[in-house]
């Protein structure tokens, strides 16, 4: 039951997406740029942190 309702879900979300980008690209172009914002800066966060703790974790 469980595989179903996950299969419903991305078909829901498939259709939505399809809905967006069709009725208007422009506004789905800033969704998507808005998601590459937030994974460029979560890397950097990464990158960051990853920097501290090779210098010794220091303040």
């Amino acid at each position: 039951m469980a595989v179903n309702t996950k299969k419903i879900a991305v078909y829901v979300l498939a259709v939505f997406v399809l809905y967006v980008i069709i009725t208007d690209p422009a506004k789905a172009a800033d969704y998507v740029q808005i998601g590459f914002e937030g994974i460029s800066d979560a890397a950097k966060a990464i990158g960051d942190f990853m920097t501290w703790v090779a210098n010794g974790a220091k303040n």
